[in-house]
């Protein structure tokens, strides 16, 4: 993963989570998003991020998280910034390659 000073970069096709060490609260905004062990606090500012985060999980790669997520009010680029901000964060990290 790179970053530049405006836009940070994210493997747009590699698996992805939210942080075992993060815990979400929920918020009319969307969320706050606690980091137990550097003790950062991040705001996710709206209920679609939220969802998308919680749902990295659930798919191969951000870019099948994104078109899962079916978004009317929200760019995918803006998807794509936001994650890659939570990701330098810490609040997301890559998903372990699965061991058959």
């Amino acid at each position: 993963m790179t970053s530049t000073a405006t836009h940070p970069e994210i493997d747009l096709g590699a698996a992805w989570k939210k942080s075992d060490q993060v815990g979400l609260r929920p918020e009319p905004f969307g969320a706050l998003a606690y980091h137990f062990d550097t003790r950062r606090l991040v705001f996710l500012k709206s209920n679609e991020l939220v969802d998308l985060v919680e749902s990295l999980v659930d798919h191969d790669s951000i870019h099948a998280a994104i078109n899962a997520l079916d978004s009317k009010t929200t760019s995918r680029r803006s998807f794509e910034v936001a994650l890659a901000s939570l990701a330098e964060s810490g609040v997301i990290e890559p998903r372990p390659e699965e061991q058959t």
